[in-house]
């Protein structure tokens, strides 16, 4: 279960009611709604220390509304998240983490090659994502070289992060 700090009024940690306004935007720029679902998954998926799976969604919108939801909602709202690269499902872990660098810099990741890359802490479950173009130019490089068309790109490294190091 992930941790979260709270803020006065909000239950969301520090800044996730920022990122929040700023997703509301990019959608309504898309001409696509952020719903109140939508945003309830996203705000949580911000807010944990670590990706969530849709179980882990599911209880804690229970514990939010007081009511639950059914499983195909989340599952909807995390399809819709991940089109619109507000979110990134981590394979490894089956899990979903936002896109904090994309809401935090205001830079696009719907319709065009994001890279998207993961390190994750193998101890403590911690994943950090890199947005380093030179990891994405290499792989473009060498997958035009074998006439591959990349149109998403994942990289997750596992390992130990410094804390756990």
């Amino acid at each position: 279960m992930a941790r979260t700090i709270q803020t006065a009024g909000t239950g969301l940690p520090d800044g996730v009611e920022a990122l929040l306004d700023q997703a509301a935007a990019v959608c309504l720029a898309r001409a696509v709604r952020l719903t109140e679902i939508r945003r309830l998954v996203l705000g949580l998926v911000l807010a944990a220390d670590r990706p969530l799976g849709a179980y882990d969604l599911l209880e804690q919108i229970r514990t939010t509304r007081g009511r639950p939801v059914a499983p195909p909602t989340v599952y909807r709202a995390l399809d819709f998240l991940m089109e619109q690269g507000l979110i990134h499902k981590i394979e490894r872990l089956s899990a979903f983490a936002g896109c904090r660098h994309m809401l935090e810099s205001g830079h696009a990741c719907h319709g065009h090659v994001h890279a998207a890359q993961f390190l994750i802490c193998s101890r403590c479950g911690c994943v950090t994502e890199l947005d380093d173009p030179h990891i994405l130019k290499a792989l473009l490089e060498v997958t035009r070289a074998r006439g591959f068309s990349v149109r998403q790109t994942t990289i997750e490294a596992e390992g130990l992060c410094a804390t756990c190091a």
